[in-house]
């Protein structure tokens, strides 16, 4: 099993399952790109380089939904 730390929480993923990229773990929670905040390692990433950020077993990893209306 490999695991992410999603929001504080230990995440096993089966093998083969962990995601490449940012955007792979996103898609594959079914997290739109466009409506979410990421932190990977206590660095922010900017949504332009959610594809090119290389993801790792063990890494911290911390997602803020952004909220429309009022």
């Amino acid at each position: 099993m490999k695991t992410l730390i999603i929001n504080g929480v230990e995440k096993q993923l089966p093998p083969g399952q962990l995601p490449e990229t940012l955007a792979e773990l996103l898609r594959q929670f079914d997290i739109e790109e466009t409506m979410v905040v990421a932190e990977v390692d206590g660095q922010i990433v900017e949504r332009n380089k959610f594809a090119q950020t290389l993801l790792s077993k063990c890494q911290r990893i911390e997602l803020w939904r952004l909220m429309v209306g009022g």
